[in-house]
Order: structure tokens, then sequence, then C-alpha cells
């Protein structure tokens, strides 16, 4: 199998990236993402709405969890237990819920574990957090996407000014440089590169550009790989 490695620092624009490269280099992107709402979805059916994860319930859920991603006609799909809660997965329950499930260590090592045997199974592209240093330790091209505070705050703030969303590009520029500072200094998932990722700095370089650069150097890698 060949596994690619996406990590980055937040909004460098490494999901577009990840989803544009699977689709130009007709791979599987796994988003991880996903099996975090599709849990949360199982958490919610077992203990019901407005019930806030504890210790206890989510040992109750890890130890009666399976969960299967498959892909129907290029599309992820989250199966768990057998409940198919792929309509349901971006609802707002679900989106509150989640960030308060995934919080505990047994949910990601669990998610780590369902990452690990599909790349072992399947030709991918994971991005997200700590995929290079933690989850696919083994990938064969690891890349890891950066660009300055400004530049980032910039594309944000191109993002929703149109929108009614009402922030000044100083404002987009404080929050940036407050999740850099919490990403490098959290005690686990630090926002730091593999020593052997390739450090994409896209700062200068238009979305296209970037993409260039990273399907040139998968496919390097790939064609080593394969030689």
């Amino acid at each position: 199998m060949f596994n690619i490695a996406i990590d980055g620092v937040a909004g460098c624009g490494k999901s577009t990236i990840a989803d544009k490269l699977s689709k130009r280099l007709k791979i599987k992107k796994f988003n991880t993402g996903l099996v975090y709402r599709a849990i949360t979805c199982e958490y919610l059916s077992k203990f019901g709405e407005g019930v806030n994860p504890n210790k206890k319930n989510i040992d109750l859920l890890v130890n009666d969890l399976n969960v299967e991603v498959v892909f129907d006609k290029g599309v992820q799909k989250v199966f768990v237990n057998g409940h198919d809660y792929n309509d349901i997965l971006r609802e707002e329950n679900v989106t509150m819920m989640t960030p308060l499930v995934s919080g505990y260590d047994t949910i990601r090592e669990k998610v780590r574990e369902i990452q690990r045997t599909f790349a072992k199974n399947n030709d991918c592209i994971m991005e997200g957090r700590d995929i290079g240093r933690v989850v696919l330790k083994d990938a064969d091209c690891k890349l890891f996407l950066m660009a300055t505070p400004r530049v980032r705050a910039k594309r944000r703030f191109d993002q929703i000014k149109n929108s009614r969303e009402k922030v000044s590009f100083e404002e987009v520029l404080k929050d940036i440089e407050k999740r850099d500072k919490e990403d490098k200094e959290r005690e686990h998932g630090a926002m730091i590169p593999a020593d052997d990722a390739i450090i994409i700095d896209n700062s200068k370089e238009t979305l296209k550009e970037t993409l260039d650069r990273c399907e040139k150097i998968i496919k390097e890698k790939r064609f080593k790989k394969e030689s």
C-alpha cells in the first residue's frame, strides 16, 4: 500500500489540498472527522441527547464499538455497530457534541486504530493532526503544510468578508496566532512536523502551484517505492 500523511498549521489549506490531491491521484482520502462524528452519533443514540460524556459512558461505548469505513462511488461512509448515520453527521447536535466525545484518549486511540487498519489495506491520503508523527509513522510520503500567519489570516478574511460574519482582519490574525500558540504548546498532538516530513511553505504560492508541487513530490516517492 502507498500512504500519504498530510499535516499542517491551522488555515494552511490542508483539507482542500488533500481533497484535490485525492482526485488528481485517484487515491482515497480518509476523512477522520467523519469517523469522530459517526462515533458521536452512536454515543447520542446509546445515551440520549443532553447527556454529556463521562469516563464511565465513554468506556461503555468503546467496549462495544465496531466501526466500518467504506467508499461508495468515491464517497466515504462510516457505519458504527451496523448503524448508518451518514445523513445526519453534520447536524448541529452532532457538531456540538463531537469535540466532547473525541476529547477522550480512549476514543482517539480507537480512531487511530481504525485509521491504521484502513491505511494497511488501502492506498490513501490522510490529513489532520499528528498523522505523520503518531498515526502513520511509516507513511510513504509525509507533507507538512505551512504559511505565515498574515497570509493565512488574509486567506481566511477574504473567505468571510462578504458573509454575515463581521470580523476585522486584525481579529482574524489574532485568532490565527492564538491557535498557533495553542497548537505548539499542547501536551498531546502538538502541531509540529515529523522528522522525515517535507515542509511545504505555500505563503507565496497559488493553490494550483501548491498542488503541483505536492503532486510531483508524491509521484517521485511512489516511483521510488515501486521501482
